[in-house]
């Protein structure tokens, strides 16, 4: 790993001198030196031109740098498992030493899913240990005849309000965010041995606890969606961080807004059990009566109210962009299928 990693800074050197990402030119440039430099095999060395041609694209200004225990990406030809369905699995991997062996220990969320792992497997160091991140290409089921569309509002307060009017809020993420900041805070402060374990310790934390509410969240709304043979509308937040400002105070709060890891929860959640996914236009569903259809800004006194100037309709201001993003989502619906129909005739 700490060969691989030295070979992608200095393939990354050559990126950045040639201004260059193409990997066959790179290949040209880099391959044998490479090689013989670090002792990689000839496909090790293919992924770590991969590897580091894909970093460089992503921002062409800066050269990138590797840390000595990143990822490497392995594929079918210097990677295989053996006895997946057994008691003692094993993986084949390709070292500096040549092809090696080693022992496997299936988690059992995965264990059921070993016939679906596709293409390429990263070997990730964390904590000590090795971990092999298989991808899988899971069957998905025959979307299911829909009625209606469930509207789904994503928030930094409310994590997800549906129109249905159910509300799972922000408050404990928040909590626990606040909290785990000050714990940190005070060990960075000390900087004795035994704070820099413990905040070793303490990382990513704060992650796995977001990571797990959002798991539950979308299971619980593709769930719904199942159960009342709906679909599920949601708004396209794509760079909404740099559309939007919030003040000072609530930049930490804002940052650590996770709206697009529980949409792809969503997502491949709603695929595997058949749900459709509408995306909608985000701009006004805040302002937006969802009675008569006036926008104004002045219709969200706040955060939590809303009351239309026009027609003096009140409701929860998540809840109701949740029925906005519900009819919107119905229209785009429609829309389509007019469209289809138009085309097929």
């Amino acid at each position: 790993m700490e060969a691989f990693n030295a070979a992608c800074d200095d393939i990354a050197a050559t990126c950045f001198q040639e201004k260059t990402g193409s990997k066959f030119y790179v290949q040209e440039l880099v391959y044998h030196n490479i090689r013989q430099k670090h002792g990689l095999s000839a496909q090790l060395t293919i992924r770590a031109i991969a590897k580091t041609c894909e970093a460089y694209k992503l921002n062409k200004k800066v050269q990138p740098t590797f840390k000595p225990h990143g990822s490497i990406t392995y594929d079918q030809r210097i990677l295989s498992f053996k006895g997946l369905g057994s008691k003692f699995p094993q993986v084949s991997l390709t070292t500096l030493d040549g092809r090696r062996s080693f022992d496997l220990e299936i988690r059992d969320y995965f264990a059921g899913r070993t016939d679906f792992i596709q293409g390429q497997v990263d070997l990730v160091y964390r904590d000590n240990q090795f971990y092999l991140y298989a991808t899988c290409e899971m069957p998905e089921d025959a979307p299911i005849e829909t009625e209606d569309c469930l509207g789904v509002d994503l928030g930094v307060k409310n994590i997800s309000t549906d129109s249905t009017c159910e509300v799972f809020s922000n408050t404990k993420i928040e909590q626990a965010r606040v909290r785990i900041h000050k714990h940190r805070s005070k060990l960075q402060r000390k900087n004795t041995k035994s704070s820099k374990r413990r905040l070793k310790k303490a990382s990513r934390k704060e992650r796995r606890f977001r990571t797990d509410i959002n798991h539950c969240i979308s299971k619980h709304l593709v769930a719904k969606a199942k159960d009342t043979h709906c679909m599920i509308a949601l708004e396209d937040l794509t760079n909404i961080n740099k559309r939007t400002t919030v003040r000072k105070s609530q930049r930490s709060e804002r940052l650590s807004w996770a709206f697009y890891q529980l949409r792809m929860f969503i997502d491949y959640k709603a695929k595997l059990t058949g749900v459709s996914i509408v995306l909608v236009d985000p701009r006004n569903t805040s302002r937006q009566c969802n009675s008569c259809g006036y926008i104004d800004k002045a219709n969200r006194r706040n955060q939590s109210e809303f009351c239309c100037v026009s027609c003096g309709h009140t409701d929860n201001a998540d809840v109701n962009a949740a029925k906005n993003i519900r009819t919107r989502g119905l229209s785009t619906v429609l829309l389509s299928s007019a469209t289809n129909l138009l085309r097929a005739g």
